[in-house]
């Protein structure tokens, strides 16, 4: 008899009413792996009226990132109107035809956008080859292209966003987006106003070469021994966070993020949960980088 316990929980994918949800129809609605919600739910798709970089049109078509591109270029994989493509710079025009290993490919037509509430230890990762520790994607339903936009580390929860849409992701994590992401930490000790107030100016060494940047940080509530913060930060650098706050005396014991850019956390998805994103909410969140 197997031992149905080692086998990975499904996360539960759900539908949150918003004031969104009546007008479209659609918030949170089943569908298989391979389809996806259409890009002309938030502006068409307007890179293919002028010519652009090999590596990018590889990119919209789903197949890989733009560096991996170049290194399929350089492989002589990839060919347009039927000649192998030798120079990473080239550039095609409508009309062209792109084959990779002699298969004809196209830009994608329709992209996923999911929000899913990540429970304490996974990784947001594809691969954990030496450690085999688990994954996001060793439950999600989503298809290999998908992707989180950002990643929270093992030992965070909350918001974490996914899609198959390279240029929204780039746009919203490119250095200079300056993108606001929401935290609520619970670290040891009583914050003193001194502290708050280095926050709030940075500037610090927090190791690694790094300065802790200016954050938006209140006190949420305090007891026994330990101290609720929200915090607001706009790069995203890796365990930033954690980093500063170990550095001001007061580790982290428990950290969750409950917005990136315009799209919040709600309530009514518990951990471990996921669902697609509203046509208004992804409006907006290309609204927030320009794409619209």
């Amino acid at each position: 008899m197997s031992d149905k316990t080692d086998q990975p929980k499904r996360p539960k994918r759900i539908k949150v009413k918003t004031k969104h949800a009546k007008k479209t129809g659609r918030l949170g609605k089943p569908r298989p792996q391979t389809t996806a919600l259409r890009s002309t739910a938030s502006g068409d798709d307007s890179a293919t009226a002028t010519s652009e970089r090999i590596n990018r049109y590889l990119a919209r078509c789903g197949l890989c990132s733009r560096r991996e591109a170049d290194r399929w270029v350089e492989a002589g994989r990839v060919s347009i109107n039927g000649k192998t493509c030798k120079e990473a710079g080239t550039k095609i025009k409508p009309g062209d035809r792109v084959s990779v290993d002699k298969k004809a490919v196209a830009p994608q037509e329709n992209f996923t956008y999911i929000v899913y509430n990540k429970p304490v230890g996974q990784l947001c990762s594809r691969k954990d080859d030496v450690r085999k520790r688990p994954l996001i994607y060793d439950t999600l339903d989503v298809a290999p292209n998908v992707q989180s936009i950002g990643r929270l580390d093992m030992d965070t929860e909350g918001l974490l966003i996914l899609t198959d849409d390279g240029d929204l992701t780039r746009s919203l994590t490119k250095p200079g987006a300056n993108v606001a992401r929401e935290y609520r930490a619970r670290v040891a000790g009583l914050v003193a106003l001194e502290t708050l107030e280095k926050l709030r100016r940075g500037n610090f060494d927090i190791g690694k070469g790094d300065s802790s940047d200016a954050w938006e940080v209140t006190v949420t509530s305090e007891s026994k021994g330990h101290t609720w913060l929200t915090i607001i930060i706009y790069r995203g650098r890796w365990r930033e966070v954690r980093r500063t706050l170990e550095e001001c005396g007061h580790p982290v014991r428990r950290l969750m993020r409950t917005r990136f850019a315009s799209l919040k956390l709600e309530e009514e998805m518990p951990r471990g949960s996921y669902r697609d994103l509203n046509r208004a909410e992804i409006k907006k969140l290309k609204e927030r980088v320009g794409e619209s």
